[in-house]
């Protein structure tokens, strides 16, 4: 099978293409597991983070993706659940122990045997790959193959952070980056809370039009002051400039909510600037994503499904992946991206 293989990790400023297209053996799956025919796979920032070293893969090489959808192939020893032709997504939750008290608990995001699709095993920047029948995810039928990838990862993860935010209609929203994720939060929140008004931060002039294109109150740059302040802030940047920035823009007993895995060192100087009695205090509070859970994913695609709820999508073919990266790492973003593979 044809694959976009990640051989080996790169520095930020990525001086060759990362990902090799090979000739790959095609994977069998195990007992409990299924193969898929992969569609299409979504193009997310955490694939840089491997790249970078950030959230390294344990082992090279490595296929990466976890925006993934495509059709039954086989079905391994044991799996009851699915037929051959059924067709079903795969999001960066591989695998959770399922027995420890995190998983017990509801959150199976932070188990400490939590296997990430696409950096731990394989993943959909391929024609096939192997995943758990357990955690895949039927997919509506209101999508496409392209418009469901995003809401596997970007979409999820977007709903997850916005539950943290713990908001109420009415209460103003601020969303600093509009990629793949914030996008898919503002639409959210125009269905879920029609009093709240969403004020967006971006580096980008066109992603600020693009987020009044959508409905924002107000964009500005990242590191502007809003006209108010605001309950909450979902940070999805891979920076810590912004993070300050938004400290400044919260009101008492706002919430910062932080949707990455890593942030950059580049300017992590920006720390520095951190003033308690103007960031932090009057009980302002800092609160950080940690992966998704399967109820995370399935929930969120039933109501994408209902509203309905479609991303803007931009397509590439999987030869392609080296360019969607590049693209992504430079801010050209417009909605989400997602590699045609079928």
């Amino acid at each position: 099978m044809r694959a976009m293989l990640l051989k080996s990790l790169q520095t930020s400023e990525l001086a060759r293409p990362p990902l090799e297209l090979v000739d790959w053996a095609d994977p069998v799956p195990g007992p409990g597991e299924i193969r898929i025919r992969v569609s299409v796979c979504g193009v997310c920032h955490t694939e840089l983070d491997e790249i970078e070293g950030r959230t390294p893969p344990p082992r090279l090489p490595v296929i990466l993706g976890h925006q993934v959808v495509g059709r039954v192939e086989i079905l391994g020893q044991g799996v009851v659940d699915l037929k051959v032709g059924d067709r079903v997504g795969a999001a960066w939750i591989f695998s959770a122990c399922g027995h420890c008290r995190h998983c017990r608990e509801g959150a199976e995001n932070l188990c400490e045997q939590f296997v990430a699709t696409g950096r731990d095993v394989h993943g959909g920047y391929a024609e096939r790959m192997t995943v758990r029948a357990a955690f895949v995810h039927p997919i509506p039928d209101t999508f496409t193959d392209a418009e469901a990838a995003p809401l596997l990862c970007a979409g999820a993860i977007g709903f997850r952070s916005l539950w943290l935010t713990g908001l109420n209609d009415g209460q103003n929203l601020g969303l600093t980056g509009f990629g793949a994720s914030a996008h898919l939060v503002l639409k959210l929140v125009r269905h879920r809370y029609p009093r709240t008004r969403v004020f967006v931060f971006a580096r980008s002039e066109a992603e600020r039009a693009f987020a009044r294109e959508l409905g924002a109150s107000w964009a500005g740059d990242s590191v502007e002051a809003a006209p108010e302040k605001l309950a909450a802030i979902i940070d999805t940047t891979p920076a810590w400039t912004p993070v300050v920035r938004a400290l400044e823009n919260l009101e008492p007993g706002g919430r910062l909510v932080i949707n990455a895995i890593r942030k950059e060192d580049r300017d992590k100087t920006a720390l520095l600037d951190l003033d308690y009695p103007k960031h932090l205090w009057l009980e302002k509070d800092v609160k950080s994503v940690a992966n998704i859970t399967r109820q995370d994913v399935r929930e969120f695609l039933r109501l994408a499904s209902e509203i309905p709820l479609k991303p803007e999508v931009r397509e590439y073919p999987l030869e392609d992946a080296n360019t969607a990266l590049l693209e992504l790492k430079s801010k050209d973003v417009r909605g989400a991206k997602v590699l045609r593979i079928d």
